[in-house]
């Protein structure tokens, strides 16, 4: 590590400090060829807060996902074993009740503290929490328990540090479940877009229909075309 005095001043003192080439790489992710929603996705925007009844699900959002053609072949890759099953941590065959637990693009493996996994379904019918009842509840169970159990193996990370929730809007309309390290300010964990598996798992095992019941808080971005479908419909 190379070091160079800044400022020195009584019990101060600021240093520029040069790490060697080998500590220094950065880890980049590229998407290639970007659509205009993925370049969307990473510009910064005026957020706002939509509240999203069930009767909102049906007459606006339910409508304006099935009219979208955003490209999820990259998951069926993966649950297929056509891209990165090197890199899957566990999987439970099962087309019903199984799911494929594998690294998030964010996390580099290198360190735990920052630690994030994916849990993505076989079944292709589940878009996000709006599709959930009873019915489901073997599946999330699964993915609750093994992918606890299958962190600790790998990892040595116990479920008490582990943060396990869904994104309700989810970035893709397949249904995933995200495992993060408790310690990590993951993008998107903040309360008005996560919701705890644990909860969604007692919420359904209480009501079939919950969430095709209350109304559900999410995070839009002024310039996403489902914002404007909101304030078309005067919702906003």
């Amino acid at each position: 590590m190379n070091t160079e005095l800044q400022m020195h001043n009584d019990i101060y003192c600021t240093f520029y400090l040069s790490p060697p080439p080998e500590m220094s790489e950065i880890k980049a992710t590229v998407v290639y060829p970007a659509t205009e929603k993925h370049i969307q996705k990473y510009l910064r925007q005026e957020v706002h807060l939509i509240r999203e009844s069930w009767e909102d699900y049906k007459n606006i959002t339910l409508p304006f996902i099935q009219s979208q053609s955003f490209s999820i072949q990259w998951v069926y890759n993966i649950l297929q074993k056509k891209a990165e099953a090197d890199r899957i941590v566990h999987e439970n065959p099962d087309p019903s009740n199984g799911f494929v637990l594998v690294p998030d693009l964010k996390w580099n493996q290198n360190q735990l503290e920052d630690l994030y996994l994916i849990a993505l379904v076989h079944r292709r019918d589940i878009k996000s929490l709006r599709d959930l009842t009873a019915e489901h509840l073997p599946l999330l169970r699964n993915i609750l328990q093994e992918g606890k159990e299958a962190i600790v193996k790998r990892f040595g990370v116990p479920s008490s540090q582990l943060r396990i929730y869904l994104h309700y809007q989810p970035s893709y309309q397949h249904l995933h479940v995200h495992f993060t390290a408790l310690g990590y300010d993951a993008p998107g964990s903040s309360v008005e877009r996560a919701h705890l598996l644990a909860d969604v798992i007692d919420n359904l095992a209480m009501d079939s229909l919950y969430y095709q019941k209350r109304a559900l808080t999410f995070p839009l971005r002024a310039d996403e075309p489902l914002f404007k479908k909101f304030q078309e419909a005067g919702k906003v």
